[in-house]
């Protein structure tokens, strides 16, 4: 995850929101082959203490790749992310998600970026760490 023409430093830091829909949550179910009732059956999800359906907490890992590359910079490596899910991400919930750049070794070209994802409430929903190798540019 490069620079994009602009080194980030640390302290950079990104923020993006994305609301979580019922397409993505299907669509994941069927890459992912999760079809776990909790996300997909709103009758079982009503049930559950829940009280209705929520989202895989690998989409908010999913678009954190996303938004390393598209804020943090493009043509680099997504090496490893930690993840912990503190809150149901609802149908629909709008996510925001804050990216900041906590070290970098730019001699060895890794980084780790923190990673905060928030609902429309502001309550924190996952945090954790990113790891990435960045792209000095393609070499032939």
């Amino acid at each position: 995850m490069a620079s994009n023409g602009a080194e980030k430093d640390v302290g950079y830091k990104a923020s993006i929101t994305h609301q979580v829909t019922d397409k993505m949550v299907r669509q994941f179910a069927e890459m992912s082959g999760d079809f776990n009732p909790i996300h997909l059956d709103d009758e079982y999800a009503s049930k559950t203490i829940f009280k209705k359906r929520i989202a895989h907490g690998m989409i908010l890992g999913a678009l954190v790749s996303r938004y390393l590359n598209e804020t943090i910079g493009s043509g680099g490596i997504y090496l490893a992310q930690t993840l912990k899910f503190s809150k149901p991400v609802y149908i629909d919930d709008q996510i925001t998600f804050d990216l900041e750049v906590l070290k970098l070794h730019k001699v060895r070209g890794f980084g780790v970026i923190g990673t905060i994802a928030r609902n429309q409430h502001n309550e924190v929903v996952m945090k954790g760490e990113a790891t990435i190798m960045m792209d000095y540019g393609v070499k032939t």
